[in-house]
């Protein structure tokens, strides 16, 4: 099944910012039309009127900002900007006369807490990011399949980080060879002895949570993508989430990068996955005995039949 919506620390970034970004909005609508009394309750001095409807004309701002994009954790990071002005002109006025430094210290720390709630809605914004495969371009396909296997999280992280294990359940490829540092070098196999070749680079990769690539530059297949971990609820093992970005080229490459990957690249990820979550959890790949996939699974009578009819090597 495909999904599209994000996970759900993903969503509850975009809520905490839509939360933050009007609580800003109507901050600084009070500090802009009420300044005498917000400067009353802050326990400002009467002469920073000026200042603080400065402040809330920069609050107002930063709340539409996020409002316009509230996926975005730039326009939430502004707001961090912003409180720290916010902590730096209450802790000048400290040392004003007609101040009240009790409401003005009970100001700072609503202003720290608030800052806090910042930092995290950013860092949340920023993971989702971070993990996310790009954008699609124009003319690319993007896929995304979720499964679960019955592994621990560690398990299923280490398996997936050595790439060397990709031909085993990935039917058509021929080789991953790793060349050094984060890259490596891809074969696959198409009709007519096509032979598809790219390197790739791992370009993100948290342990145990999530793994992205992409493709180097002369690639015959421009790709990318991502692996995320999570643990499944009720001790059901590891959530696999892969997002897969590619162009297919034209011409006689372009036609084995289709048949690659299948008339559904939905249906060739999903395949691929199901022989993954097999081979972690029994340590084989089970396959019906004849041509198609969609046969009730029956073991093989030996190991290199399975391989044969699982297109996949050892």
């Amino acid at each position: 099944m495909k999904h599209h919506e994000n996970h759900k620390h993903d969503r509850s970034g975009e809520q905490l910012a839509r939360g933050l970004a009007l609580f800003s909005i109507g901050l600084g609508a009070a500090e802009l039309m009420a300044p005498r009394r917000m400067a009353r309750l802050a326990g400002l001095p009467p002469d920073s009127i000026d200042s603080l409807q400065m402040l809330g004309a920069r609050e107002i701002g930063h709340g539409l900002g996020i409002l316009s994009n509230p996926s975005s954790a730039g326009w939430v990071w502004t707001r961090v900007g912003g409180d720290a002005m916010d902590i730096s002109v209450l802790a000048a006025a400290m040392q004003s006369e007609g101040a009240d430094r009790a409401r003005l210290a009970t100001a700072i720390a609503a202003v720290l807490g608030v800052t806090a709630l910042d930092v995290i809605c950013a860092g949340r914004l920023g993971d989702r990011r971070a993990g996310e495969s790009p954008a699609p371009r124009s003319g690319a396909i993007r896929v995304e399949q979720v499964t679960t296997i019955n592994r621990p999280i560690d398990e299923v992280y280490h398996f997936w980080r050595e790439f060397q294990n990709f031909p085993r359940f990935m039917r058509h490829l021929e080789s991953v060879e790793t060349t050094g540092g984060r890259r490596s070098r891809w074969r696959a196999k198409g009709p007519a002895g096509v032979i598809v070749e790219w390197e790739a680079e791992m370009i993100e990769e948290r342990e145990p949570e999530w793994i992205a690539w992409r493709s180097l530059e002369g690639a015959d297949v421009p790709n990318s993508g991502s692996v995320r971990f999570r643990r499944a609820p009720g001790a059901r093992g590891t959530e696999l989430r892969v997002q897969m970005e590619y162009r297919p080229p034209a011409g006689r490459v372009g036609r084995g990068i289709a048949w690659l990957f299948g008339s559904d690249p939905e249906q060739q990820i999903r395949e691929d996955l199901r022989r993954a979550k097999q081979l972690l959890e029994t340590g084989e790949i089970t396959l019906s005995e004849g041509p198609g996939l969609w046969r009730a699974a029956q073991p093989p009578r030996d190991a290199q039949q399975v391989r044969d009819l699982a297109g996949v090597h050892s």
